[in-house]
């Protein structure tokens, strides 16, 4: 048993923070303020390779795995962006190339990962509906057959990216859900191309004022006879939930990732403001009230950090990780969220301030108990899977 980071883990590490560094929580402030995409670090992260750590040599990346993407989303949280971090590496480095290069056809990689590597198409990803919320299984966007490809029609909601990606890897229904045996059956995975749907006047967005992360906008999503060709197809037809949960966990994995630097960085913030303040004569962080909840929170983002690496290793390999990337995502969840409340009370009245940035990473933790999965619903499936009670759902 090793738990030493592999060395190209480490360099990725080192590499992201280095980036990181450059930029100040002003600059990520002004990000925010204005809904800004923090296009001048995407571009060194394109720049330097970062975002393409899981494409194959041959098409352009670094031929490396999910651990890695988890260590570099966790070190540009940690380095100063928060959970500004997560998207950046969700939407295109994950659902685009992550899963292009475990599920694509030849013809696909070879179309779309070099160009995912130079930075030429970004990517997103829609699987929520009004109607559906959390039950995936209950979708109803339908992809109709259609001579040589399909026509989609349905509605997406609280996706993210829309506005600025290329491709859409859009979760669809080719067997209805109350036809599907087992239910698991009849999901289609699409490449939608998004720019032209949107030019034939298929596809259309809106999107949702938000409490937070406010660097990506997030959108309900409109398709009315979207036309996707047959070769756009990701995996087989109706046998679409095996290219589902190899989106689906990592997802899980890398936000796990987003939380533990998210909390990493509130947490020195909060810490380095106790070190410093000092209205009654001694350092306020010299008092157990305010020193022992932060040590407390401390020891639940390494163990959420433990989980995180495991998770992520375990997909490496392709063994069974769904346990493990619910868990690590509900615990880093948790602890990035009682770091940012804990900083929060730290700071006291100042935190309310937007001078300090203390409130923005309040809000955009807020939500990381909600998605990608609610934590009631991670809890269901620990109680069933791993306690073996009745299903509760």
């Amino acid at each position: 048993m090793d738990f030493d980071l592999p060395e190209n883990a480490a360099a990725v590490r080192e590499g992201v923070l280095a980036i990181a560094g450059k930029y100040d929580q002003d600059y990520w402030s002004r990000c925010d303020a204005d809904k800004r995409w923090p296009e001048e670090v995407w571009r060194e992260l394109v720049q330097g390779g970062w975002h393409s750590l899981a494409i194959p040599e041959e098409h352009g990346g670094a031929g490396q795995g999910l651990l890695e993407l988890a260590v570099a989303l966790e070190a540009l949280a940690e380095g100063g962006a928060g959970g500004a971090a997560s998207f950046m590496y969700l939407l295109t480095p994950a659902f685009g190339g992550l899963t292009i290069a475990r599920h694509g056809t030849e013809e696909q990689k070879r179309e779309f990962l070099p160009r995912i590597a130079a930075g030429e198409i970004e990517t997103c990803f829609a699987i929520t509906e009004p109607d559906a919320g959390s039950n995936a299984m209950n979708i109803t966007t339908q992809a109709r057959r259609d001579g040589d490809g399909f026509v989609v029609n349905g509605q997406k909601i609280w996706i993210s990216g829309v506005e600025r990606a290329d491709y859409l890897v859009l979760v669809t229904r080719t067997i209805p859900a109350a036809e599907a045996k087992p239910r698991t059956n009849g999901f289609t995975v699409l490449l939608v191309d998004i720019k032209q749907a949107v030019a034939d006047g298929t596809l259309t967005y809106r999107p949702i004022p938000k409490l937070g992360t406010n660097t990506v906008a997030s959108s309900m999503v409109f398709l009315d006879g979207v036309r996707v060709p047959a070769d756009r197809v990701l995996g087989e037809v109706d046998q679409g939930f095996a290219v589902l949960w190899d989106i689906l966990n990592p997802e899980r994995i890398l936000a796990a990732a987003g939380g533990v630097g998210s909390g990493d960085l509130v947490l020195k913030i909060a810490c380095d403001y106790a070190t410093e303040r000092a209205p009654f004569g001694k350092p306020i962080g010299s008092n157990q009230g305010i020193a022992f909840p932060l040590a407390r929170i401390k020891a639940q983002l390494e163990l959420a950090r433990l989980m995180t690496y495991k998770a992520a290793w375990l997909w490496d390999r392709g063994r069974p990780c769904g346990s493990e990337a619910n868990i690590a995502k509900l615990t880093a969840a948790d602890a990035a969220w009682q770091a940012a409340d804990r900083a929060f009370q730290t700071h006291g009245g100042m935190a309310y301030s937007l001078e300090y940035p203390v409130a923005r990473m309040f809000r955009d933790a807020r939500i990381a108990k909600n998605i990608p999965v609610a934590e009631e619903l991670v809890l269901a499936h620990i109680a069933q899977h791993e306690l073996g009670l009745p299903r509760s759902y």
